[in-house]
């Protein structure tokens, strides 16, 4: 017994002694690096011998996009961390000529990497995942069905049959019971997964219905990306081991990951019985069905594999992406009247020449909005202010040093903020904080280019966002649609911040009071 208490304190005494060298090492380490280090450090953010910045992630876990803004704003818009008990090293940053570098010049060097694939896990081995010849294939074969006249007539044509049918049936709805408030963003959730569901699997779930109905899919997938935000900043050691315990957001995860496979796997099933019946008509425009009729991908064995994989990946960017950008718009035009009002005017001459589609509502046309400045420097504003995705994930292949002059190391992992980027004086000026869409638009009175490495909403380089336009067409429909038949007003002392996500969500919601455009006559006469 005597023994085991002895052999205890020389354990004891050895790791105190280990613990002292660590230190004394990381205090010489420190006053080195002082003398050569001439970017600012933030104060409240210390390098923590063993641990590295851990503590500093956890007690500002709650702000986390606001918390690494303020931290790149005084770093010259990078910085590196580490934990380097967990091999945990980071290198943040929000400088454009390093995202030139990373997604365009150097390319090949800076894939998702094997670490992104398992964060993001539910979406298999579709094209978010891939990387080298497997991602080019999928791309390549994406491409090709998403930029056919075919299937873009059938984003314009489902667009404004949502705004018709759904939208603005559902607004008039909230705004004809008195007193009555609804989550806009819950709208736009619903919304976009329908839209999005007709786009890829040719089927309309009717989740924007008056009642509201609960869809089991749209809330595996709000935990799921949850989960995958929260192994973005917690050391891949911890977030593993708790998803072999089935605990915290890692069971969530899996309850998540089963009933996406459930949804995906019976649409598939339906659609394939469907075409296999005599004289089935397989004219359809959607993705599910051009994939399932696509003779290169029907003699893959693995073909349902592939299809689960690649359908998921697009109903998530879709569903997300464009929920997300219609949510934050709505926000800032509620909090911007000058912005609303010479919205409105843009829209003015169209609506005065169209009869009403809805009731006594009007519905534009996308070929009807695809020319309108001020509506398209909106919508690119709020995407500056708020992207849809808040961060990118690359890995290091080769040791390489960035246009800033930082030194990254194969294993070294980057993440790119992008909701930093679009609040950075050095980048954007110092109104950057301010929703002002008259910044897209040149004196001469055009649309001014901003080259995709300082506006990065749609990613950037060879992997720069397969359904850009398509986006762009759903939020401008949606936008006009709304935004001329009613009025948005944000409940008074509704808290609006960022949600904890891989997706910029809002937390809390939105809560808004709608009001019919009709009902407003000073409105009204300025739009006349």
């Amino acid at each position: 017994m005597d023994m085991d208490w002895f052999f205890v304190l020389q354990l004891l005494m050895s790791s105190l002694c280990l613990l002292g060298i660590i230190l004394h090492r990381y205090r010489a380490l420190q006053k080195t690096n002082k003398t050569k280090q001439r970017r600012r450090r933030p104060l409240g953010l210390t390098q923590w011998p063993i641990i590295g910045v851990v503590p500093a992630i956890v007690s500002n876990i709650h702000r986390i996009f606001d918390g690494v803004t303020g931290l790149l704003a005084l770093s010259d818009l990078n910085y590196q961390c580490r934990f380097w008990f967990a091999g945990f090293r980071y290198f943040i940053t929000c400088d454009p000529a390093n995202v030139r570098h990373i997604f365009t010049s150097n390319f090949e060097n800076y894939p998702k990497g094997d670490a992104f694939a398992q964060m993001f896990d539910i979406l298999g081995g579709g094209i978010f995942n891939s990387d080298g010849e497997r991602w080019r294939r999928q791309r390549t074969k994406a491409q090709m069905l998403m930029t056919t006249p075919r299937y873009r007539a059938f984003v314009e044509r489902s667009s404004l049959e949502k705004a018709e049918k759904s939208v603005l049936p559902f607004l008039s709805h909230v705004a004809d019971t008195a007193g009555a408030t609804c989550d806009l963003q819950d709208v736009f959730m619903r919304w976009s997964f329908d839209t999005t569901s007709n786009l890829v699997y040719g089927v309309d779930p009717g989740c924007l219905a008056i009642g509201l109905p609960e869809v089991p899919f749209a809330r595996a997938m709000d935990d799921a990306l949850r989960t995958v935000f929260l192994r973005h900043i917690i050391p891949m050691t911890c977030w593993k081991a708790m998803r072999r315990l089935d605990v915290g957001h890692e069971r969530k995860n899996a309850a998540a990951q089963r009933t996406a496979d459930s949804f995906v796997a019976a649409t598939i099933a339906s659609r394939r019985a469907a075409y296999k019946k005599q004289g089935a008509d397989k004219s359809a425009a959607d993705l599910l069905s051009s994939f399932i009729c696509d003779e290169e991908i029907a003699d893959d064995p693995d073909a349902d594999a592939y299809i689960r994989d690649m359908t998921l990946n697009l109903l998530v960017a879709g569903r997300d992406a464009t929920s997300s950008a219609l949510s934050w718009f709505f926000y800032l035009l509620a909090t911007n009247p000058r912005v609303e009002q010479k919205l409105l005017e843009e829209l003015a001459p169209i609506a005065a020449s169209k009869k009403p589609s809805t009731g006594s509502m009007v519905a534009f046309e996308a070929g009807e909005l695809k020319n309108l400045l001020y509506l398209h420097a909106a919508v690119c504003e709020c995407l500056r202010l708020y992207p849809s995705l808040p961060m990118e994930h690359k890995a290091v292949v080769a040791r390489d040093v960035l246009p800033s002059g930082h030194l990254v190391r194969p294993g070294d992992k980057i993440l790119v903020f992008n909701y930093s980027m679009g609040r950075m004086k050095r980048v954007w000026g110092p109104d950057c904080r301010e929703f002002r869409p008259e910044r897209w638009i040149s004196d001469d009175g055009k649309l001014r280019y901003v080259p995709s490495n300082k506006f990065v909403a749609f990613n950037s380089g060879p992997r720069t966002c397969l359904g850009k336009e398509m986006v762009l067409v759903q939020m401008k429909v949606t936008v006009a649609a709304v935004a001329w038949n009613f009025a948005v007003e944000v409940v008074p002392g509704h808290v609006v911040e960022p949600k904890l996500s891989i997706i910029l969500h809002m937390k809390n919601g939105l809560l808004v009071r709608v009001k019919r455009r009709s009902d407003n006559p000073a409105v009204m006469s300025k739009q006349q």
